[in-house]
């Protein structure tokens, strides 16, 4: 696995072990109030926004740096490869925390590292 792919996996393990120290039972705070406070407050739901918009930045960077050394495919722009794996983290999370079990987390980090950030095709 290349250097930015790797830097990836390795944050998202990290996230994966907190949440595991915590049995499953936390989520994302971000997400959870996303998710039951978004409709409440218009304001709210706008910072909500915006900080999800400050979180994808530094991965688009990360996902940008990989596709200029041509270890992550450049099909699709950095900051929508980076919507995609927040969207789909939370996702995995939400999962998590329904089951109780790092496997939505391991089954999400198995399939975006074998598909979405495989080695681009020569």
């Amino acid at each position: 696995m290349s250097i930015g792919k790797e830097r990836l996996k390795h944050y998202l393990d990290i996230i994966t072990g907190r949440l595991a120290k915590a049995e499953f039972s936390r989520g994302c705070l971000i997400g959870d109030f996303s998710l039951e406070a978004a409709s409440q407050s218009e304001m709210l739901r706008t910072r909500l926004a915006n900080i999800f918009i400050e979180w994808r930045a530094p991965f688009a960077v990360c996902i940008a740096q990989g596709q200029a050394t041509g270890e992550i495919a450049a099909t699709f722009a950095p900051e929508d490869l980076a919507e995609f794996l927040l969207s789909s983290w939370e996702g995995a999370i939400l999962r998590m925390k329904v089951e109780r079990d790092a496997e939505p987390l391991e089954r999400f980090k198995s399939i975006v590292f074998a598909t979405v950030f495989k080695e681009p095709s020569i």
